[in-house]
């Protein structure tokens, strides 16, 4: 490899740096976010808050115009697992009965399989002779990444299944529910009830909490264990309305028709979403195909006719 390019690859590099830095350094990238908004007035809910385990990253002087870059960069990283915690509760949500121990074992295994794939293409190269040092030093190590960040895709798209599927049935649910509050059963009743009658992941949710009501915890908290599980915010915002209603006196039946009239409103908006989305899609392809093809089918005869007569 010459000297001049290699200097033309660490002038490339220091070019992609750059540009990367300036496109996070945009105003329209560093807009505040809600939290930021709301922040001065809820100073006294943010005061009686516990301090955060750690503490974000402090830049000061000139490296400030990296600010944006690295804070892109530590919440890229929050999505692969690095916090304990985190991983643990992505696990739950995941339903998969793996401790991070085991987690951890199956990212080492597959990072492991990537490197065993790079060593066998490098010694396939090495024997029709177009072996490289340089591609071998840096094929390795990437494909052992590769590996690692297989593996927490394969978690996210697990966990991003599980909740669209439980989305997907919760306006049935709450339909049902409240009709079985309506028919005089308690909250747990109906809970017990649609768990024993329904099938699906939130119906199976549902029998989990009844089950922990039996082994001794109160209703309440096996409820709050099941927003904790899910964390999806119109499930939350269902399960607490309902733990108002209990708490509070307020009638049971009229809570769980208006949560449930909601969650219809919510269902009808995501589908006309969701429609809006496709129908944009859809046009893709007629604006970036069909349409250039004919247009090149109406003028290019003219085209032709008038270089003949030309």
């Amino acid at each position: 490899m010459t000297a001049s390019l290699l200097w033309a690859i660490a002038a490339g590099v220091g070019l992609g740096i750059g540009l990367v830095t300036l496109f996070f350094a945009l105003p329209v990238m560093n807009q505040p976010r809600l939290k930021e908004r709301v922040a001065p007035y809820v100073a006294g809910v943010l005061v009686s808050a516990p301090e955060p385990a750690y503490r974000p990253l402090q830049i000061s002087g000139v490296a400030r115009i990296f600010a944006p870059l690295v804070a892109a960069a530590v919440s890229q990283l929050d999505r692969f697992s690095l916090n304990t915690d985190q991983l643990r509760r992505r696990l739950r949500h995941a339903d998969m009965n793996l401790s991070v121990s085991d987690y951890r074992l199956q990212q080492v295994l597959c990072a492991a399989a990537g490197v065993v794939i790079a060593l066998m293409l490098n010694v396939l190269m090495l024997l029709a002779g177009n072996g490289s040092v340089l591609f071998a030093a840096f094929s390795v190590p990437v494909t052992a990444v590769c590996g690692v960040l297989l593996r927490d895709y394969l978690l996210s798209q697990r966990v991003s299944r599980r909740r669209k599927r439980m989305l997907t049935e919760f306006p049935t649910i709450a339909e049902l529910l409240a009709l079985a509050v309506s028919a005089g059963e308690s909250a747990p009743g109906a809970f017990e009830r649609i768990g024993r009658s329904s099938t699906g992941l939130l119906a199976a949710e549902l029998s989990a909490v009844i089950q922990q009501t039996r082994t001794g915890e109160s209703f309440g908290t096996a409820v709050r264990n099941l927003n904790q599980r899910i964390e999806a915010a119109p499930i939350a915002r269902f399960l607490e309305g309902i733990l108002i209603a209990l708490e509070r006196g307020t009638p049971l039946a009229e809570v769980m028709r208006a949560q449930a009239a909601d969650v219809r409103e919510l269902s009808k908006r995501e589908l006309m979403e969701a429609a809006g989305r496709k129908e944009i899609a859809m046009l893709v392809p007629l604006v970036f195909g069909i349409l250039p093809l004919t247009v090149i089918f109406a003028v290019y005869p003219g085209l032709e006719l008038l270089s003949i007569g030309l």
